[in-house]
Order: C-alpha cells, then sequence, then structure tokens
C-alpha cells in the first residue's frame, strides 16, 4: 500500500473528491435526461417527486424562484409526466405529482447512466455496503444546507 492510501485525507481533498464525482454524476444525469427529451432541470424535478410536492417546495430544492418551477412543471404537465394537484389540507397550494409515465422516465434516465453504473461496479458488497453507510451519515446534514 502507498502512502497516500494510509494517510487520512484532508476535508479539502474530500470535498475535492465528492465534487468531481458530483461534477460527473451530474453531467451523464443531463446527456441521459437529454436522451429522453428532458433538460437537466426537468428530469431533476422528476427525481425529486417521491410523493406529492408544493411547487413552493420544488423552488426551494432546486434553488429557484417559483415563477421559473411554474413553466418548467408546464412543460413536464404538457408531456403527461406531472399533474398538479390541489393539497388536501390548503386547497390554494398546488402539489405536483409525477404520473407514471414520469416515474418510468427518470427511472431509465437512472438505469442508463453507464459510466456511474460501471463506477459503482468496481466496488465490492462490503465496500458499496460500506458507501452506502457513510453517504447516509452525511445526506442529512448536507440536505439541511
Amino acid at each position: 500500500m502507498s502512502d497516500t492510501a494510509t494517510q487520512t485525507p484532508t476535508k479539502l481533498q474530500l470535498l475535492e473528491l465528492l465534487a468531481a464525482i458530483g461534477t460527473a454524476q451530474w453531467r451523464e444525469f443531463a446527456a441521459a435526461a437529454a436522451q429522453h427529451g428532458l433538460t437537466s432541470t426537468q428530469a431533476r424535478v422528476l427525481a425529486q417527486l417521491d410523493g406529492p410536492v408544493p411547487m413552493r417546495g420544488l423552488a426551494t430544492l432546486l434553488v429557484c424562484d417559483a415563477s421559473n418551477v411554474t413553466g418548467i412543471v408546464d412543460r413536464l404537465e404538457a408531456r403527461e409526466l406531472v399533474r398538479r394537484e390541489p393539497d388536501p389540507a390548503d386547497r390554494r397550494v398546488k402539489n405536483v405529482v409525477a404520473t407514471d409515465a414520469g416515474r418510468d422516465v427518470i427511472r431509465r434516465v437512472r438505469e442508463e447512466m453507464q459510466a456511474m453504473h460501471g463506477a459503482l461496479d468496481t466496488l465490492d458488497e462490503a465496500e458499496s455496503a460500506t458507501l452506502y453507510a457513510l453517504l447516509g451519515r452525511l445526506r442529512p446534514s448536507m440536505e439541511k444546507a
């Protein structure tokens, strides 16, 4: 084993590595989305829709103005990938919900990310479990930011 493999990485080294992986993942995600006629932002909206999400909540997740979300959702709705529904608790609030077609297209986008699948295939079961656990520990703190 080399000296660099046994040294504890600095936070900067970890951040740079995470940024490089994130950039590569985002680039591949955008390319796979484009194969389905989606912009990267439209695909990102679909990826956020595990359940109903208020329009304003999507703006927060996308870090953009609510007026931008309206246009994005309009285009997704025209393709029947999402629908708007009134919130049961507050009928003034509109939730965005993925349709079956929307869930199917985002599943296919994720499946077509071959470079990411290939990279993950280099890990054995124990390494995959460790990576999953570590990323799971980081996720709550990152999503608060």
